[in-house]
């Protein structure tokens, strides 16, 4: 892979253990790992590629811990514009159950496309349904192309309308399949090695569309395969409803009850979590997907992400799908989750403290690296990835900002990034992507979108 400099940066936020910034710094990497950090004049003068940051920011790559990229093909949809989720699903279902291989692929290449540009170098996809012959693998060889990290889910949904739950019984999957597919799918891909570009993640969809049986086999085939775990929970009232009227247990206590709890777990969303269910997942390391976006356009509720800061829960930071947010921006959502904090905060600002802009990258980067248990993300130190971002600050829209520039990164509007490197490779150069074309990739993505609504 050879050796990156990247010199003179205006900043270079590290999120390190100290959380330096430096002014004027830089980094030294080889074969995709950073070795050296700090001011340019301390770094080696030459490598195969050098990249001078002057007048950008330079900060981790964005993790993303919760998406659903085959989403990007049903953004606006008229229908489930202005529904909360249980509603929202039963709109959709029937429209993602005309998925082709096709759709699955085109769609994970336009969603990873647009993560890029805003910042975003390691994703997590849940895709928890297969129509038609569509597989992982269709998820897995896209995501391949655009040169980013990706965490691949074998989701599913095994509990259809008839059984008692939300899915029409066309979107689900007999039991014995999933674990099959699943156990097929670790051992073809799943790569732990530090460095990894593609893990798996076995990931049943929500406690109304899979069984109770089949939420404890995916706890012990993922553990059996050191693998980790992933399901929404607590999203929605309408949710713990559901799980206080099937199971007699709230959606935290049902996921500890079958066995889903620990530093291999974590959930997506967790809005309605009280204070003893936070104290549960902070003790045992579970962690929480943050989707600000989706669960404002869904009118899902407010996380706690004060809340769950302070109690020390593993917390990342996830844009969720393009039909319940319809924009894959990781340094816009980064915004939403400071800005939803403070309004979260606002009845009692006397006894708290307001989300900070760096806590907020903080989250984006080092949090989504704890949450996927990556200890060689997040952060740009010796040891870790070169998985990094440039922004520029001579845009209009950090002009009168420049007096704290890594906040205004948060507190301005959201832009494109200039430079990403993913590896030491880089993915954007100049505000472009150097891993697709994407006016024709757009057109084909249009016409597959079209197809769903015949």
């Amino acid at each position: 892979m050879g050796s990156l400099l990247v010199r003179n940066a205006a900043v270079l936020v590290t999120m390190d253990g100290e959380r330096r910034e430096i002014p004027g710094g830089g980094l030294y990497a080889e074969d995709g790992f950073v070795t050296r950090v700090g001011p340019t004049a301390d770094l080696p003068g030459t490598a195969d590629e050098v990249f001078d940051a002057a007048g950008h920011v330079v900060l981790p790559g964005l993790i993303n811990t919760h998406h659903h990229l085959y989403q990007t093909l049903t953004r606006a949809l008229p229908r489930a514009q202005d529904a909360g989720l249980f509603d929202w699903l039963r709109v959709l279902y029937p429209v993602w159950a005309k998925m082709t291989p096709d759709h699955i692929r085109v769609s994970t290449r336009i969603g990873l496309a647009e993560l890029a540009l805003s910042g975003c170098t390691t994703v997590f996809d849940h895709l928890y349904l297969f129509p038609n012959g569509s597989r992982l693998d269709d998820e897995i060889e896209a995501a391949a192309t655009m040169g980013l990290r990706f965490h691949a889910s074998r989701g599913s949904m095994s509990l259809g309308e008839s059984d008692g739950g939300l899915p029409p019984d066309s979107v689900v999957q007999p039991e014995d399949e999933i674990l099959a597919d699943s156990q097929r799918l670790i051992e073809a891909y799943h790569d732990p090695s530090p460095g990894s570009m593609t893990q798996i993640v076995l990931a049943p969809c929500s406690p109304f569309s899979v069984t109770t049986d089949a939420m404890r086999e995916a706890a012990d085939l993922a553990r059996g395969h050191g693998v980790q775990l992933h399901t929404h929970l607590a999203e929605t009232m309408d949710e713990e409803s559901y799980c206080l009227a099937t199971h007699g247990m709230r959606p935290v206590e049902l996921a500890e009850d079958l066995g889903w709890i620990g530093d291999d777990v974590w959930f997506a969303h967790g809005v309605f979590i009280d204070d003893a269910e936070v104290g549960r997942l902070a003790a045992t390391r579970t962690g929480i997907a943050h989707c600000p976006s989706s669960n404002m356009r869904l009118a899902s509720g407010i996380a706690p992400v004060r809340r769950y800061l302070t109690a020390g829960v593993p917390l990342g930071l996830g844009v969720d799908g393009s039909a319940s947010n319809d924009g894959n921006h990781m340094l816009g959502e980064a915004r939403q989750a400071m800005l939803l904090a403070r309004l979260d905060a606002s009845p009692s600002l006397e006894s708290g403290e307001l989300l900070r802009a760096r806590q907020a990258l903080e989250i984006a980067t080092r949090g989504g690296a704890d949450v996927l248990g990556r200890a060689d993300l997040g952060s740009l130190e010796p040891g870790t990835c070169a998985d990094l971002v440039a922004i520029s600050l001579d845009r209009l829209e950090y002009a009168g900002a420049l007096h704290d520039p890594v906040a205004a990164l948060v507190f301005a509007a959201p832009v494109g990034v200039d430079r990403s490197y993913v590896g030491g490779r880089a993915v954007v150069v100049d505000g472009a992507l150097t891993t697709a074309e994407l006016p024709p990739l757009i057109a084909e993505h249009n016409e597959l979108a079209a197809t769903l609504l015949v």
